[in-house]
């Protein structure tokens, strides 16, 4: 079943890192879109059937109160109907977070947080922008804990300047010891336009390097495989019954439709991203015209290689018999030669149901996954 997404682009402050669709936030603002968001959502044409998950990302989505919050919710489930407690996600910036609202998203039917954490070592969250106290995290769980939420999850950033790998373990040991549900741990990528890459021009030796980033990636496997997480993709763990639902749909190729600036749909096999300009987007959604966007039709070897390279971001990997079925080819008569190489290698290994990266393959899962984008 496919996934629904809204975007919440507004923000208290800008990470030099980020580069997502954001803005300062600003209340005036912050109302017209919501304005917007609600009548693209009421514009759209849902089709038949189910919609399995909902996820409120951003931005900071809990710049808004928990009223706008219930608004967006009450208009996805009367226009895209879903199971009952279907997973929805809300993401929280931490310092932001007060039990009343996480309260009341229980009550509107958030069942799934995701708590923007990045380091619990002040000197890194600094560095990255961060405004939160290892306190306001522990009270953002504490307030989803009281509240009834099903799953907590905290992002985690490594290769962050200035970081150690015993820095490193300090901030993954400060997830465990919360009881969170699941982790979500990502690598700094320093994205073009940002403050970020102008500091890197600067100074690069300031950033981590490969050694050190692979090093930083195997603390965090090795200490929450050990407290009874399970790597289920390449960024995220998660404890037995607690993976995102939402994010799985994104690695299995599914369809999803994305509301507000900058959002990504995937439906019917044609992609597409609406504008990120928010003057662009406010209007055209106001005005009822139809909203700004690129979109492109994905067929073929390069529909059938982005789902390579997303399956093979999971665990399972890519299910053999399932991919034949779905693109009408053996996956390993078409991609015997990128196969073989990356079995050399001892990067990838192929049974008779799936193939998947080896342990010393997912240190170099983005060269591996390139490899089946570009086969022709």
């Amino acid at each position: 079943m496919p996934s629904l997404y809204v975007h919440l682009p507004f923000c208290p402050y800008i990470c030099p890192y980020c580069d997502f669709a954001k803005w300062p936030h600003k209340r005036s603002a912050a109302d017209e879109y919501l304005r917007a968001l609600l009548s693209e959502i009421t514009r759209a044409q849902p089709g038949g059937g189910e919609w399995n998950t909902a996820y409120l990302g951003g931005g900071t989505p809990n710049t808004y109160g928990a009223s706008e919050i219930g608004a967006v919710l009450d208009l996805l489930r009367e226009r895209f109907p879903g199971p009952p407690n279907r997973e929805t996600t809300i993401e929280l910036n931490p310092e932001l977070v007060r039990g009343e609202d996480v309260l009341a998203y229980r009550e509107a039917g958030i069942n799934r947080v995701s708590i923007g954490v990045q380091s619990f070592v002040e000197s890194e969250a600094r560095t990255l922008g961060r405004k939160h106290t290892i306190e306001d995290v522990a009270a953002a769980v504490a307030s989803a804990r009281a509240a009834g939420i099903r799953s907590v999850n905290v992002d985690l950033m490594f290769a962050v300047p200035g970081q150690t790998p015993e820095s490193w373990s300090r901030s993954v040991d400060a997830a465990i010891a919360l009881g969170v549900d699941h982790v979500s741990a990502y690598g700094l990528t320093v994205e073009a336009g940002t403050p970020y890459e102008a500091w890197r021009e600067r100074e690069p030796q300031a950033f981590a390097d490969d050694a050190l980033e692979a090093e930083l990636y195997a603390i965090v496997i090795d200490k929450l495989e050990s407290a009874g997480f399970e790597q289920y993709e390449i960024s995220n763990f998660a404890r037995p019954g607690h993976a995102s639902a939402h994010n799985a749909n994104y690695w299995a190729n599914g369809e999803y439709a994305g509301f507000g600036t900058g959002a990504a749909s995937y439906l019917g096999g044609v992609r597409s991203v609406n504008t990120r300009d928010l003057r662009a987007y406010v209007n055209a959604a106001l005005s009822g015209a139809p909203i700004p966007k690129d979109s492109e039709r994905l067929d073929g070897m390069q529909k059938a290689g982005e789902a390579v390279m997303l399956a093979l971001r999971t665990a399972q990997g890519v299910p053999l018999r399932i991919f034949k079925e779905r693109y009408g080819f053996d996956f390993m008569e078409q991609y015997g030669p990128v196969v073989e190489r990356y079995e050399e290698l001892g990067l990838l290994e192929v049974g008779t149901a799936y193939a998947r990266l080896t342990r010393r393959g997912r240190f170099l899962a983005n060269e591996v996954c390139a490899a089946f984008v570009t086969f022709a």
